[in-house]
């Protein structure tokens, strides 16, 4: 009885510790996201350049965390809560779309394999915001489950 209790406290601890390095990294996304929205205009000098960059490096690692590590470790059937598994199944379809459009910003502004045309970065930018704040809806529907 006490082995099932010592596992049922280390998967706890590993659910909280995934969270919590999850949350992390949506709060470093959200701080470089708003730094760069408030950069109009966008102009390709280094400093802009930087900072778009960072952001693309960022918001890649932030949606990679949530499917390499949230959704794919709920898939697996390591989740045994019926619940999470629901809430999971439910929001993914827009998380997945959501994916899509971030790694299509990044393929158009990660500047390392080509030159930058920033005319429409105010466009994309407030689109990518309004799909993200969904998509932090429905992560945190997945968080609280998680830590019920």
């Amino acid at each position: 009885m006490n082995n099932q209790k010592e596992e049922a406290s280390e998967r706890r601890t590993r659910t909280r510790d995934m969270i919590e390095k999850w949350m992390e990294e949506r709060q470093q996304m959200l701080v470089l996201y708003c730094q760069l929205a408030g950069l109009e205009p966008y102009t390709p000098d280094r400093s802009n350049t930087q900072l778009l960059r960072d952001f693309c490096q960022v918001l890649v690692d932030y949606i990679a965390f949530g499917h390499f590590e949230v959704y794919d470790r709920i898939s697996r059937g390591d989740e045994r809560r019926s619940g999470v598994r629901q809430i999971a199944q439910d929001v993914y379809p827009k998380i997945l779309e959501v994916a899509d459009l971030t790694v299509a910003f990044n393929d158009k502004y990660d500047s390392s394999d080509h030159e930058l045309d920033l005319e429409n970065l105010d466009t994309d930018l407030s689109r990518l915001g309004a799909e993200l704040a969904t998509r932090i809806e429905m992560e945190d529907r997945v968080v609280a489950a998680l830590l019920r």
